[in-house]
């Protein structure tokens, strides 16, 4: 709706995780090295754990493009599976034909062959979880027991388990303590500062094609307090503050744009809504006392 109205070749603030808005901030830029560092080096698991909307989705299909060819990569978005969906999961990703009528144990055989075959080839396999703290306990079990599958030098599966501040509380019960202790490296990714988040909505804006600055600073501001630097909500309220400019035929989103955006919004952060609650009934206040001024200026000035 407001693509043409602001000179947008697409919308910059898509919930998609589309590598092409991929904010490289110092926090995923950190995260992002060690990951291929600890890659690089065929370490067995790696964790990285970040707030709901902080950027793992599109951090981890950044990795996967960032990897270099000698990798072989296997994405899991969903990783409510059972033990023997993951096993038939990774068997596909790796070149193993599908054939349910395999037993457990011959499976399991032809992906440890499989596996060998590949790191003969210099060629590494890469397990990459998302929200893998909705994975069922047996799952990870049965996940950890997949990356005892070694050569004398080498580890023949890597794992990244991404997921929310929940994975840290799962992996701390006792009977997955086996598999807490194999994590290598872990990272937490950090929400953006108030600068960041200032060049992350110009950087996307910029991505989607736009010219001129579109956002004022004091829109800016209200924004950062409202999402408290979450990547997500920052795409929902700049999304709908450009609607709310652009329902106003306004050629830039200011400060009242966002705070309707911020009041829409219950997910908004408690001080950003406290904030836009305040300027919500201080803005009539301040046009009432503006156009009571501009009707007394001229009579003061005759009277001079």
């Amino acid at each position: 709706m407001y693509r043409q109205h602001f000179g947008l070749n697409e919308h910059p603030f898509s919930l998609t995780p589309d590598t092409q808005f991929y904010f490289n901030s110092p926090g995923h830029r950190d995260v992002l090295n060690t990951l291929l560092l600890a890659l690089k080096h065929s370490e067995g698991f790696i964790k990285i754990v970040g707030e709901v909307g902080t950027g793992k989705t599109l951090l981890g299909r950044k990795l996967l493009t960032a990897l270099p060819e000698r990798f072989i990569t296997a994405y899991i978005p969903n990783p409510y599976l059972t033990p023997e969906e993951l096993k038939w999961f990774l068997a596909e990703e790796i070149g193993i034909p599908y054939n349910n009528q395999m037993p457990s144990y011959q499976l399991l055989r032809e992906i440890t062959q499989r596996l060998i075959a590949l790191a003969s080839q210099k060629r590494q396999v890469v397990l990459v979880v998302d929200e893998a703290q909705a994975m069922p306990r047996e799952t990870i079990e049965a996940l950890r027991l997949l990356t005892n599958l070694e050569t004398e030098k080498n580890k023949l599966l890597q794992v990244v388990l991404m997921g929310q501040p929940e994975l840290d509380v799962l992996l701390r019960k006792p009977d997955l303590r086996q598999l807490n202790q194999r994590i290598v490296f872990a990272e937490t990714i950090p929400c953006l500062s108030r600068g960041q988040v200032f060049h992350y909505v110009n950087y996307r804006l910029a991505s989607a094609g736009s010219k001129k600055v579109i956002f004022s600073k004091s829109a800016l501001n209200v924004l950062y307090f409202a999402s408290g630097g979450v990547p997500r909500l920052i795409n929902i309220l700049a999304h709908k503050a450009l609607l709310a400019a652009y329902g106003k035929s306004a050629n830039k989103v200011e400060r009242q744009h966002m705070v309707r955006a911020v009041l829409d919004t219950a997910e908004s952060k408690k001080w950003g809504r406290w904030l836009a609650k305040r300027d919500y009934w201080l803005w009539p206040l301040l046009a009432a006392s503006a156009a009571v001024a501009l009707s007394v200026t001229p009579a003061l000035g005759g009277s001079l």
